[in-house]
């Protein structure tokens, strides 16, 4: 079964120490995921964050695949949220 992520919802955060956002998505209309951090990487591009409860993980890609799945989805989402809030920003300045 070939997963589907749905509902991916960005929430952008003023910059500290790398991290940037948050996102959340719907996998296989079953589960809700939360709280994923969205962090730039030095070399470019995007590193993914998932949720922890002391040294325990709540929950997490179970195989690379999917991880390099998850982490395109929200990286494009992601730029096009702040696409849009710079098309804003530019539209209201101008």
């Amino acid at each position: 079964m070939k997963p589907t992520i749905t509902e991916i919802q960005i929430i952008p955060v003023r910059p500290k120490d790398g991290l940037i956002g948050f996102a959340s998505l719907v996998l296989n209309n079953w589960f809700y995921l939360g709280s994923i951090g969205i962090h730039t990487r030095p070399t470019g591009g995007f590193r993914l964050t998932y949720p922890k409860k002391g040294n325990y993980n709540l929950f997490y890609p179970i195989n690379k695949q999917i991880a390099q799945e998850i982490e395109n989805l929200i990286s494009k989402k992601f730029e096009e949220v702040m696409n849009q809030e710079n098309d804003r920003y530019n539209s209201s300045n101008a």
